[in-house]
């Protein structure tokens, strides 16, 4: 059985159908990479898991439990952590506090629990900061602090939002480096984005969405053998 699974998902902004009929699933230690043009419904698929904007059809199960109905907050508390394209952290708290409000204190998965020392090994750089308040960090140190915050809950699965989108390509070197030392450590993810190069030595698998449909699926490996597929819907 799949870690988490998604079948059959249909998502509605309102009126607008957005997602069709999207099915995918990623094993436990498994990196399973969502990549699409703008538009293509990544981050409705994101928050139809996290539960932003559940799905008006369809199953979304982690660990074969079904997630349907229930509020984020729950949602997170039963393992999943959501790391948003926009990187919302509370600009008037320091580095330390944005961590500490995120501290898990509820049940126990069984797994190795984030702390904030481990999570200062995984971003050094961020322990240079921990007293600066968040509001006056870079942008590519924001998005440090948010995958940081969010692993101070102790997911069991890490859904990222385009993490390399609008930072310096030195930075987003560091955070695939940051990215694949959280895969050795054995965590799932689910990353969504456009830029394969990003992922390429990151994920196992691939889903491509194209106007909210799963147009392609299959290993990271056959992926970057066809070119055919990333023209077609990737335009590489």
């Amino acid at each position: 059985m799949a870690l988490l699974e998604l079948e059959h998902v249909e998502t509605y902004y309102g009126e607008s159908h957005i997602l069709f009929d999207v099915s995918m699933e990623a094993d436990a230690g498994e990196v399973v990479c969502l990549l699409g043009r703008n538009g293509a419904g990544k981050t409705t698929t994101m928050r139809s898991i996290i539960g932003l904007t559940p799905p008006r059809a369809g199953r979304i199960a982690l660990r074969g439990s079904d997630l349907a109905g229930m509020p984020p907050y729950r949602i997170a508390r039963l393992g999943i952590g959501f790391v948003p394209e926009d990187r919302r952290v509370f600009p008037n708290l320091s580095v330390r506090e944005n961590l500490e409000v995120a501290r898990r204190t509820w049940g126990d998965t069984g797994a190795t629990p984030w702390t904030e020392e481990r999570v200062f090994d995984f971003f050094p750089h961020l322990r240079a900061l921990k007293h600066r308040h968040a509001g006056r960090l870079s942008g590519g140190e924001q998005q440090m602090l948010t995958i940081a915050r969010t692993l101070m809950g102790s997911p069991d699965v890490l859904l990222l939002d385009e993490p390399s989108e609008g930072l310096a390509p030195l930075v987003v070197e560091m955070l695939r480096e940051q990215l694949a030392r959280l895969k050795e450590s054995g965590l799932t993810m689910i990353l969504a984005e456009q830029n394969v190069r990003f992922v390429s030595g990151l994920g196992e698998r691939v889903y491509i969405l194209e106007k909210g449909m799963v147009r392609y699926q299959g290993s990271m490996a056959a992926f970057l053998a066809d070119e055919d597929v990333r023209q077609a819907y990737l335009a590489l």
